[in-house]
């Protein structure tokens, strides 16, 4: 989801979702602290920098998202195989996480293991420990370097090059689920292999009395999903991600954005997209989606075990498509991420523990059964492998074929603190009852990015 991903972002989304090449290591005995603050633990009293998880007694604190069960289930198997440290799970809403992010980390009992929201901002706040130490300890450099870019911030803020500053528990993509029973239906036959053979399936739906797209748009805007599909379609890939990444000259209102905004507001007067839409949220959407009140759901992977178990064999997923045929895939594709608070009190605990659920089995498996998404880590590893014929299956390869294409893109949500919250829900909630104009919605947005840069 939205680290988004979640809803999240690379955070709800997501959270999740690239390339860039890994910077040098700061020494083992270095501070994990801010870029450029030249500290060292023995300067700042900090603990040096181990790998060892030790027998000590150790409670780890952990701010998770709440309505996904993957981190509680990471935690309890660590407990379960480390009995000497156990954890306090705290939950919220993901609106809440990004409300609360900085007053949390920068208070007292500030958490060990937290879903960020967003990164830029509290790094420069001096929020969250600096992992590079960690990097060079552990090994991560021998991880894939696009799976750790969007995790990384440089000393100008911005993302994809600079100290590694978080993790993911598991690398989401996003695409279009489908409900096979109204697929037939509708006389869809396969998946379609460009925009206008997706738009085609809609019309067709519509016709034969199946509601078209189930999202949601309440609270935390769902419907910014089929919004950036289209977006990745039209715009060079690259140009989202700086955009997202805050690269000098970066715009959103640009030919690409418009005419997706253009197509959603399409969507919307056609009726393809739920007629309450601003007053569904998240789980109302997949329940309405699994008892069968529409054809389609754009979303990630982190449903596909929900969904394989409340409707076994009747769900499908595929990348959204090309504008061309042939065209290669682009989806949204993050890491559901999480970082280690600069006032930690245990960060080489959770530094194991962060890095233990990338290498050891069992984690693995959990990241891809709970968690639906390809656990990550060392490419030497094998990925846990799904049942035949389930939709996991179905989004463990689409992942792989993103990664293989090379098109991954960060969630637009994720691009500053308050984006999301600040503009792109509001206006895309206006723009689908026509109180927005397309032209208006592009413009809208960037004005808010441009406020919150020069703030």
């Amino acid at each position: 989801m939205y680290e988004g991903t979640t809803p999240r972002t690379a955070g709800s989304w997501p959270l999740r979702v690239l390339p860039a090449v890994l910077v040098p290591v700061a020494l083992l005995g270095a501070a994990c602290s801010a870029p450029g603050s030249g500290n060292t633990a023995a300067a700042t009293g900090e603990p040096a920098v181990s790998t060892s998880l030790g027998t000590g007694k150790v409670t780890l604190q952990m701010y998770a998202e709440t309505g996904f069960p993957l981190a509680k289930a990471l935690a309890d198997e660590f407990t379960r195989q480390h009995p000497n440290v156990t954890f306090k799970v705290r939950e919220d809403q993901f609106t809440v996480l990004v409300e609360n992010a900085p007053r949390v980390l920068a208070g007292d009992n500030a958490p060990d293991i937290m879903r960020l929201p967003t990164m830029v901002d509290l790094v420069k706040d001096g929020l969250l420990k600096d992992l590079d130490p960690y990097v060079k300890a552990y090994g991560w450099d021998k991880f894939p370097a696009a799976q750790l870019a969007q995790l990384r911030v440089d000393k100008a803020g911005q993302r994809g090059t600079g100290p590694l500053y978080g993790a993911g528990l598991g690398y989401s993509v996003t695409g279009v689920f489908y409900n096979k029973d109204l697929a037939k239906k509708a006389g869809m036959t396969g998946p379609p292999a460009t925009v206008a053979d997706f738009e085609a399936l809609l019309a067709k739906a519509k016709q034969a009395g199946v509601q078209p797209i189930v999202q949601f748009n309440k609270n935390t805007a769902g419907i910014n999903f089929p919004y950036q599909a289209l977006q990745n379609q039209f715009a060079d890939p690259a140009q989202v991600n700086d955009w997202v990444f805050q690269k000098t000259g970066a715009t959103f209102d640009t030919p690409a954005s418009l005419k997706a905004a253009q197509t959603i507001e399409k969507w919307a007067k056609a009726g393809y997209f739920t007629k309450d839409a601003n007053a569904m949220d998240y789980t109302t959407m997949v329940g309405d989606f699994v008892k069968g009140r529409g054809l389609f759901m754009f979303n990630g992977d982190w449903e596909s075990a929900n969904l394989d178990t409340k409707m076994p064999g009747n769900v499908g997923f595929f990348l959204f498509p090309a504008e061309q045929a042939g065209g290669k895939h682009v989806a949204m594709s993050s890491p559901n991420t999480f970082g280690i608070g600069a006032r930690s009190k245990h960060p080489n605990e959770a530094a194991y523990f962060l890095n233990w659920l990338h290498t050891d089995a069992k984690a693995r498996k959990i990241l891809v059964d709970v968690g639906g998404s390809s656990p990550g880590g060392p490419a030497v590893l094998a990925v846990p492998q799904a049942k035949a014929g389930t939709v996991l299956a179905s989004t463990l390869a689409a992942s792989q074929q993103l990664a293989s294409e090379n098109g991954a893109v960060d969630f637009t949500a994720n691009a500053t603190g308050s984006i999301f919250a600040s503009a792109i829900t509001p206006e895309l909630q206006k723009l689908i009852v026509g109180q927005q104009t397309p032209e208006g919605y592009v413009k809208a947005v960037q004005q808010e990015y441009a406020k919150e840069l020069s703030r």
